[in-house]
């Protein structure tokens, strides 16, 4: 239960006064729908206004607060502006400019004769200063000197600056006096603010030590909850997995093993011999074999008499993994079987029945493995595959299937920068593998002026009529009003014309069997050219695949293109990326694109990527602050992560944990910022 002087905060955001339900769509798009919500929705940036005498003061492009007397209102001539002339007490004149509808009501604002105080940017025009819509126009000077400092928050369409403000004005008021979880020697050091006055500054100006605190405050809530997870993990009573190395001495594969992949499959031999329950994150770039290192854990299982499950994101990747792992499980009698959610009937129960008497001793696929109806007679390993898209919580409920707390291996494709492996990551040991297969060729990627579209289309057909296959990849499925993208579904109308039936196309919005009908032809063979949008991102391998175009590239992030890039170079033959980009390109774009071409290693792109954009193409498919944070910046990360993290040990290992002084007051912090599955784990273990 969330501690009752927490509860203010969490109540709905329609009970600030002037929210109604008409707000709620466009206060859902900022995730405001709490108290809690809108008391950390921090402005942007603030703007600075200086109270001016007289417009002698005044500099261009300065924002000024100044006094004015109306003296001519001049009507546009057809669709020109509306006019206000007005001056200052030294009898300088200046123009206050409106276009649109917003001319009627500065008619009634500013009645000729009357004094004004008014707050806007001074511009010039011609020979005339000039203020373009003023932002406030008052017969009082209170209301616009009370501006001088005035918060610029994030909005979404719908609201304005001056509703934000008021909720946010609104939500301040109900903060409780909370105590301070904070060691004292730390705040003593920094000089940060409690954490009430913290939030109060942050709205009211760029205070640089209240918004390090609150940053703070989400990475110490963030770095204990993954802490108690490892405590809580520790405590567990698992079942110790010995492996005798005869069904791992039975396979027969093409390739030896890498030095990282003989590496972590040690490392993962020796968390599973332990009665502790293993968390550990296999992390492995685009390649690098990370299906032999997972089957391995899973035979180890099995030899000592248990079961593995794989846990995939989506259908497409489980049917990948299915196949992959059954090909090279050929020959060992390890019984193998594939459940997701279109298993029906007696199929069905079939696979049920086996995973609960022990006779399928590997199981892959979607969350429904782990169905209330899905019992299993001794599942102590479970992997996850493409962890990012698994929370903690999820994490949790995956492992409560076993008789014991099963293993749990979690591995990523998304190469993570050091930074952010802590925040991400900070409950589990991490194994990484930084060494490709032998025989994996270098991918010739090259950038390419979308004005080329017709070479392009030449050299895909050329490809084609080798036998050899290529992708098309889209940023989105319809077209945009407001955005220049090219949409998979007319691109893949466009293509057709050109070359027929032996186009394929795939997108998130597809039935699953159709997306499904439209992989499976693409991977027999039958479809030459698969177009698709970033759904084919993981989990797609098709050897003879070695043409890879990406359309719009500079709209994806690094960590993305290096996804994508990796779904060919995957057989014998030379690959080739194609990063087609349109005519304007940022500088952080044509950096990334030009990183692109330099290197292939994933994890090199990931650093490169957060100094480019501070965070931003890491983890999905977001174009900035895609961390587990909301308040923290990459910088704050960078420099308070560390701290918190230590701080966290601290409280765990010396100050008494959860239960001692400052540990109540944690436990509001982790309430706080809704990662009390920290606090569950303690009342469960």
């Amino acid at each position: 239960m969330r501690p009752e002087t927490l509860n203010p905060l969490f109540v709905d955001v329609e009970s600030l006064e002037g929210v109604g339900p008409k707000l709620r769509k466009p206060l859902e798009k900022l995730g405001l729908t709490r108290i809690r919500d809108v008391a950390y929705h921090l402005p942007d940036r603030f703007v600075e206004r200086r109270v001016l005498a007289n417009l002698d003061e005044a500099s261009v492009g300065e924002n000024v607060i100044v006094a004015l007397t109306v003296r001519e209102h001049r009507a546009p001539s057809g669709r020109g502006p509306f006019r206000v002339l007005a001056e200052d007490a030294a009898g300088n004149v200046c123009t206050l400019t409106y276009f649109g509808r917003a001319s009627y009501a500065a008619k009634k604002q500013l009645p000729i004769g009357e004094l004004r105080w008014v707050a806007g940017r001074i511009d010039q025009y011609g020979q005339m200063l000039q203020i373009v819509h003023p932002e406030h126009v008052s017969p009082d000077s209170a209301a616009p000197i009370g501006q001088q400092c005035e918060a610029v928050y994030p909005l979404s369409e719908g609201l304005t600056q001056g509703r934000v403000g008021a909720m946010a004005a609104q939500a301040l008021k109900t903060l409780p006096d909370l105590p301070e979880w904070i060691e004292p020697g730390l705040i003593a050091k920094t000089g940060w603010p409690a954490w009430r006055a913290a939030l109060s500054e942050a709205h009211r100006g760029m205070n640089a030590l209240a918004r390090d605190r609150l940053a703070y405050d989400e990475l110490l809530a963030n770095a204990l909850a993954l802490m108690l997870v490892r405590e809580s993990n520790r405590a567990q009573r698992g079942t110790p997995l010995v492996g005798d190395g005869a069904l791992r001495g039975r396979l027969r594969l093409p390739f030896a093993l890498t030095g990282a992949q003989v590496r972590s499959i040690a490392e993962i031999e020796g968390d599973l011999a332990q009665a502790a329950p293993m968390l550990r994150l296999l992390q492995g770039d685009v390649g690098s074999g990370k299906t032999v290192v997972a089957l391995n854990a899973m035979l180890i299982a099995v030899e000592a008499g248990a079961q593995a499950a794989l846990l995939a994101p989506t259908e497409i990747l489980a049917r990948q993994h299915f196949d992959t792992l059954s090909r090279m499980l050929q020959g060992t009698g390890v019984e193998i079987a594939l459940l997701t959610g279109r298993d029906k009937g007696r199929a069905r129960e079939a696979i049920l029945m086996g995973l609960l008497d022990g006779s399928i001793q590997i199981v892959v696929g979607t969350h429904a493995i782990f169905q209330d109806s899905v019992a299993y007679r001794n599942l102590a390993l479970v992997v996850i595959d493409e962890q990012h898209r698994f929370g903690v919580g999820q994490r949790l409920m995956l492992t409560r299937k076993g008789r014991r707390v099963p293993h749990t291996l979690a591995m990523t494709a998304t190469p993570i920068p050091r930074t952010l492996t802590l925040a991400q990551y900070g409950e589990m040991e991490v194994s990484k593998l930084d060494e490709l297969p032998p025989g994996r060729q270098a991918i010739d990627t090259r950038v390419v002026a979308v004005e080329r579209m017709d070479d392009v289309a030449g050299a895909l057909a050329r490809h084609i009529a080798t036998g050899q296959q290529a992708y098309w990849v889209c940023p989105m499925v319809n077209e945009s009003e407001t955005e220049d993208l090219a949409a998979a579904e007319s691109r893949y109308a466009a293509l057709q014309a050109r070359f027929g039936d032996t186009v394929a196309l795939v997108h998130g919005q597809l039935r699953p069997e159709i997306k499904d009908a439209a992989m499976e032809r693409f991977a027999r063979g039958e479809a030459s050219l698969l177009v698709a949008t970033t759904v084919i991102e993981v989990g797609v391998d098709v050897p003879n695949a070695t043409l890879m175009v990406i359309e719009q590239a500079e709209r994806f992030g690094l960590a993305q293109l290096h996804q994508l890039r990796g779904r060919v170079g995957r057989g014998s033959e030379k690959s080739t990326c194609l990063l087609l980009r349109g005519a304007q390109l940022s500088e952080t774009a044509r950096q990334r694109l030009a990183l692109m071409r330099e290197t292939q290693d994933g994890f090199v792109l990931a650093e490169e990527d957060l100094k480019l954009r501070g965070g931003g193409e890491l983890l999905g498919t977001r174009q900035s602050g895609d961390t587990p944070f909301r308040i923290a910046t990459l910088e704050q990360i960078t420099k308070l992560l560390p701290l918190a993290h230590d701080d966290a040990r601290l409280l765990i290992e010396r100050d008494g944990g959860l239960a001692g002084p400052r540990g109540e007051a944690a436990r509001l912090l982790l309430y706080l910022f809704e990662r009390d599955w920290g606090v569950q784990l303690l009342r469960s273990g």
